[in-house]
């Protein structure tokens, strides 16, 4: 009874076993027929694959596809710092010298992808991983150390400016180089050149002995420089004193001149101040008679009006009394008429409010103002009195 037991769990266990190969060979093929949010990240190129060839070439997102063998594999935008050191590079005139090169290593961008079509198939590995890629370029700047440098005697690779155009000379090269494969390489620096301890006694020998003529040079150029110094202070003293007498002499001569010009100054002041002088006196005489002048002519002017007034005042005086004259002599020949006029006057005289009191002649009237318990009455003295009527019966 154990043994039919036994063999139904081993059985089972195969077919288990078979089930999970046979799904991980299913999902193993499945692979190659579909990806579904595959992620290029922002510093990448995403190269799509369909029927194992490059399809498209992306820029960052999130991409799925299905298809035939269809993938999706990205290639890092970043830059690969790499350093590569040679410490036996000869130069032209035969001395031995060594270089520190260092630099960043830049892969194709999405504005290059048809290089990365062209490239892919023989620099896939370069692409994709970054060890290779930087020990592919470290090879390629050894060799463009070595033609640059070999192009070169010692003193142009490591004296002065020499080091700048050593360095532009081995970062043209690289990148024609490194241009083959699709690479770019920026940010070249040669930080350090390397000496080999012979190399560098030889070289501090020469500096010293260099140092050393000069030094010869610059100490007969100082005793040249000292002695042309001494003749030149002598000849500076000596121009000195001349200078200082000439310029006493000028000096002198400068005085003389400013008081001449001075005493010519005084005199043009004191021929102005009298022309001035003159000239006030004349303008003061000249105000004078201007006035006096005015005076006179507004005198006479007065004197003219004055007598033209009196000629319009006579003219006036005539014409009113020729009128005058005119009505006396209508009056005189017109007594009715005056008679009218007089009459025209009395009535003209009263107004409508007016009362009128006739009298005997040579008599005066006696008036009575009215007030309380007070009637008018008029008196007139002819023996008769007048009561105005009151309105009321006594």
């Amino acid at each position: 009874m154990n043994n039919p037991l036994l063999f139904s769990r081993l059985r089972r266990v195969g077919i288990i076993a078979l089930g999970v190969i046979g799904i991980i060979v299913v999902l193993s093929f499945a692979g190659q027929f579909f990806y579904i949010l595959e992620s290029v990240e922002e510093q990448e190129v995403g190269v799509q694959f369909r029927n194992n060839r490059i399809y498209q070439i992306v820029g960052s997102g999130v991409y799925s596809d299905v298809g035939l063998f269809v993938s999706l594999e990205t290639i890092s935008a970043q830059a690969i710092p790499f350093t590569v050191r040679d410490e036996e590079i000869i130069t032209r005139d035969k001395q031995r010298i060594g270089l520190s090169v260092s630099g960043d290593i830049f892969r194709p961008n999405l504005a290059q992808g048809d290089l990365i079509r062209d490239n892919w198939s023989r620099y896939r590995g370069i692409y994709r991983d970054d060890m290779l890629a930087s020990a592919r370029v470290q090879d390629l700047a050894r060799q463009s150390m070595k033609v640059c440098v070999g192009d070169r005697t010692f003193d142009n690779n490591i004296i002065g400016t020499s080091r700048d155009e050593l360095r532009t000379c081995i970062d043209e090269e690289l990148n024609s180089l490194v241009m083959d494969i699709g690479l770019r390489v920026e940010n070249l620096v040669v930080p350090e050149v390397i000496l080999s301890p012979e190399v560098q006694l030889a070289l501090d020998a020469i500096v010293q002995s260099r140092l050393e003529t000069e030094k010869a040079a610059q100490d007969e150029l100082k005793a040249e420089a000292e002695a042309a110094a001494e003749q030149a202070r002598q000849e500076g003293e000596i121009r000195v004193e001349q200078s200082r007498i000439q310029e006493q002499t000028r000096q002198q001569i400068t005085l003389a001149q400013l008081e001449q010009e001075r005493l010519q100054a005084q005199l043009v002041v004191i021929e102005a101040t009298q022309a001035n002088d003159l000239a006030e006196i004349a303008k003061d005489q000249a105000v004078l008679l201007a006035t006096k002048e005015n005076e006179r002519l507004q005198a006479e002017e007065d004197l003219r009006i004055s007598e033209i007034l009196a000629e319009v005042a006579l003219i006036q005086a005539q014409a009113d009394t020729a009128l005058q004259q005119a009505l006396a002599l209508i009056y005189e020949d017109n007594p009715e008429y005056v008679q009218l006029l007089l009459v025209q006057a009395n009535a003209s005289a009263l107004n409508d409010t007016d009362k009128i009191i006739f009298t005997p002649e040579g008599t005066i009237p006696t008036l009575v103002l009215p007030g309380p318990g007070i009637v008018p009455t008029v008196e007139t003295s002819g023996g008769q009195t007048v009561v105005p009527d009151s309105g009321t019966t006594p």
